[in-house]
């Protein structure tokens, strides 16, 4: 089994050990292995077709085959039902947001159902994300990208989830509500939430990241934290082609 490229710092909450994943015959992931400590907020980097998507969709349990182990809490998940990870408490906000564009914006944050105590109210969610207040009665094909994106995010934090994957919540967005999401990251973490962030834009990341993870070609090749980014600036820009 491959060593995980981890923090030596607190006990995991997510622990991936040798995860692999195929849609079909493709195989995607080659022996991923990293950890997430409670209250983390680590990124997945990576080029287009690293596996960094692939790899929240199989901690989901959401990919045709996967194989290897995914512990959350000391739980092994890798056997389990999309359905029963996500009662563990992990929610997963996919790139795609998957707003219901039928139903408006408190519709859509009302949808999931909640797993464990603890989630935000309908109230700290608008708090987190006023323009959503503001649009309450607005459907979601009317909403913006960004706000389109705050609704997809908000509706994830009423389940009760403590880990939440978001995947590129940036892309395509304005800098301001980049700079905003960047604010929620950051209030999330405060409220004790932790959460696994892909994303193209490292330079986002480094703003809101305790730790990086670089991956290729299906696995995971390098990891580096926060406070050493800028030392390792001329290694990431290789690794991501920028």
């Amino acid at each position: 089994m491959a060593s995980p490229l981890r923090s030596p710092a607190s006990a995991s909450l997510l622990a991936v050990r040798d995860l692999q994943a195929w849609y079909g015959e493709s195989h995607i992931l080659h022996g991923v292995s990293f950890d997430v400590a409670q209250g983390e907020v680590v990124t997945l980097l990576g080029r287009n077709g690293a596996g960094k998507t692939t790899t929240l969709k199989s901690i989901m349990g959401v990919v045709p085959r996967r194989e290897g182990s995914v512990a959350f809490e000391g739980d092994e998940t890798v056997r389990m039902s999309s359905y029963r990870i996500a009662r563990l408490g992990i929610a997963w906000c996919p790139e795609e947001r998957g707003i219901f564009s039928s139903l408006n914006v408190e519709e859509n944050l009302m949808l999931p159902p909640k797993v464990r105590d603890g989630g935000l109210t309908v109230a700290q969610i608008y708090e987190l994300f006023p323009n959503l207040q503001e649009r309450r009665r607005s459907q979601g094909t009317k909403l913006s990208g960004g706000e389109q994106q705050m609704l997809a995010i908000g509706r994830i934090l009423r389940t009760g989830a403590r880990l939440l994957l978001l995947d590129e919540p940036t892309e395509g967005l304005a800098p301001v509500i980049v700079q905003h999401i960047g604010r929620t990251i950051h209030a999330l973490k405060a409220k004790g939430f932790t959460i696994l962030l892909v994303e193209q834009n490292f330079r986002f990341a480094a703003t809101v990241a305790d730790r990086h993870y670089v991956m290729e070609h299906g696995r995971i090749v390098d990891m580096i934290a926060n406070t050493e980014l800028e030392r390792n600036m001329g290694k990431l820009h290789e690794y991501l082609g920028v």
